[in-house]
């Protein structure tokens, strides 16, 4: 028997074991096998491992799609991380690269994937609060929503969390530094219903100018002076 005997049903089945890149070079091979890759059923599950991947033409993006995860794993997620009027001019040519592919992608999320069930952004160090804030308004089934490593995070999107996030049981804020015990605090009143979890982003020191910093250290030694 020829693969492209097998019914519709075994050739999703074998599509599920391959990449993104084999599922797309096998279907460029006959009309049979493009079908299959073409099948929504194939793609509720994305996983990206870099914001490059983003870029490819090897997926099919739409409402069918549940379970997104974009996974960041390098070295240079801590180049990224590192607050803009601290980087050097050879830090900021490298993230220019790729600053804004995340944000891009998830403004395509909103529009053509309203059933997203859940989201991860790992090391995804140049997201803002406007890019999760409205993946939380249009995809109002979201139920889980990992956030880890997301230097520009901050209690906005907890707040939005409260406003919006009428579906979700899960939020994780991990190593997010930008995020509060206060944000925190609030977004558990007022969503008892969801599971939040911080590991170690509140007890993290924010970023600040270098301006902010000399008025925290006058402040505080005024405050040791009079105490």
């Amino acid at each position: 028997m020829h693969l492209i005997d097998l019914n519709q049903e075994c050739l999703l089945h074998l599509f599920s074991f391959l990449d993104k890149d084999s599922r797309r070079n096998l279907s460029l091979t006959c009309k049979c096998l493009r079908v299959a890759f073409l099948d929504p059923a194939l793609w509720s599950l994305l996983n990206f491992f870099s914001p490059i991947e983003l870029m490819k033409n090897n997926f099919i993006l739409g409402p069918f799609l549940r379970y997104l995860n974009i996974c960041w794993h390098s070295s240079r997620v801590k180049v990224c991380n590192i607050e803009d009027f601290k980087k050097t001019t050879f830090q900021k040519d490298l993230c220019s690269k790729h600053a804004s592919l995340v944000s891009h992608f998830l403004d395509r999320v909103c529009h053509m994937c309203p059933n997203l069930l859940s989201l991860t952004l790992s090391g995804c160090g140049h997201i803002t609060d406007r890019d999760v804030i409205n993946v939380l308004r249009s995809c109002r089934r979201l139920q889980q929503l990992c956030l880890e490593n997301c230097c520009r995070v901050t209690d906005a999107v907890l707040q939005a969390v409260v406003t919006h996030g009428d579906s979700l049981q899960e939020v994780r804020v991990d190593f997010c530094r930008n995020v509060t015990h206060t944000g925190l605090q609030a977004c558990r009143e007022k969503r008892p219903g969801v599971r939040i979890v911080a590991e170690r982003s509140a007890g993290m020191i924010p970023d600040t100018l270098p301006g902010e910093k000399l008025y925290i250290t006058k402040a505080l030694q005024r405050v040791l002076f009079f105490s």
